[in-house]
């Protein structure tokens, strides 16, 4: 971690200079500079250039029942759409790749994961009649990957699912109700669903490249910032539009009914940011949002730093 801290100061002094899109042009042929909702100073690089982290554009699948590399408690993505076979995506891959292009039924989906804000949000892929294909930038800000789409190039926030860099500035990509839980939670439920199978890609898939990265006292590469109220910058918290509830609270009182949802939380889920082995990570329970007639709701569990870095006005659930 101390390297990584060291790296981050780097990083972060260099944004002055590397904060300019004549500088690149070069990666960047096809991006619209000129349109931007951000300013470029808060763009930095992650270290990786442009799909050093490479996104999965076919993914295979084995059956549940044909699966034996995850621990039970390992984190996956569930994937539950109507008329679809179920889904689960495991970290594990998502951690290395943090992008997957795939389609389930007729709909074209991105599920994502940014480590360094613990954002696992799916997104459906297609704008204005065209079906997007989405790739890893390798830029941040706030900490927060920036994907970039292949036939426009233009740059998106993953955390908020919104254009910031050219043709698709101010597009919103529409977030598909999906959840991340442990690899027992689903298959127990979904004995005849599929589950991703491992990349081809030479990884080492199951361990954690940011050991204990939950547990530290400020994020990677973020120089904004820190939430209020005393909330620790690396707390989970649940976000269900611009509202945010504390993990913490959470695993107190089992379920929470407010603002129209209900949030329950079940011990059993490892942390894929904690131990070096993702499935012995310490456990930091399972999440499901759901409204008043029982449907899944659109929602992340990201870090309080993440979430106030990209909702400042953003409400405090912190309940009493």
């Amino acid at each position: 971690m101390r390297h990584l801290l060291s790296l981050a100061l780097a990083i972060t002094l260099a944004v002055p200079a590397f904060a300019n899109p004549d500088r690149w042009r070069g990666e960047w042929p096809n991006t619209d500079f000129s349109r931007t909702s951000v300013d470029f100073s808060q763009i930095m690089s992650g270290g990786p250039p442009r799909d050093g982290i490479p996104a999965i554009d076919d993914p295979g699948f084995i059956d549940v029942s044909g699966e034996s590399r995850l621990d039970p408690t390992e984190p996956v993505i569930a994937v539950e759409l109507d008329g679809a076979t179920p889904r689960a995506y495991p970290i594990r891959y998502l951690t290395w790749h943090e992008i997957v292009n795939d389609v389930v039924g007729d709909r074209p989906i991105a599920v994502t994961f940014c480590p360094l804000c613990n954002s696992a949000i799916t997104f459906d892929r297609r704008v204005g009649g065209q079906v997007l294909t989405f790739g890893v930038s390798g830029k941040l800000r706030s900490s927060d990957m920036i994907m970039f789409d292949r036939e426009t190039e233009s740059w998106w926030q993953q955390a908020i699912g919104e254009g910031i860099v050219g043709q698709h500035m101010g597009t919103e990509l529409t977030t598909i109700p999906t959840w991340m839980e442990s690899w027992e939670a689903f298959s127990s439920r979904n004995p005849d669903g599929l589950v991703m199978d491992q990349p081809g890609a030479s990884r080492p898939y199951g361990q954690n490249p940011y050991v204990r990265y939950d547990s530290s006292d400020r994020p990677f590469l973020y120089n904004g910032e820190m939430p209020p109220h005393g909330i620790p910058p690396l707390v989970r918290v649940v976000r269900v539009g611009d509202r945010a509830w504390p993990m913490t609270r959470l695993s107190e009182e089992g379920e929470i009914t407010e603002a129209g949802v209900t949030i329950n939380w079940q011990a059993g889920q490892a942390s894929a940011l904690d131990a070096r082995d993702i499935g012995q990570g310490r456990d930091v329970g399972n999440i499901r949002v759901r409204d008043g007639q029982g449907r899944d709701v659109a929602h992340d569990v990201m870090f309080a730093f993440a979430f106030h870095a990209f909702w400042p006005d953003g409400s405090w659930m912190l309940g009493g």
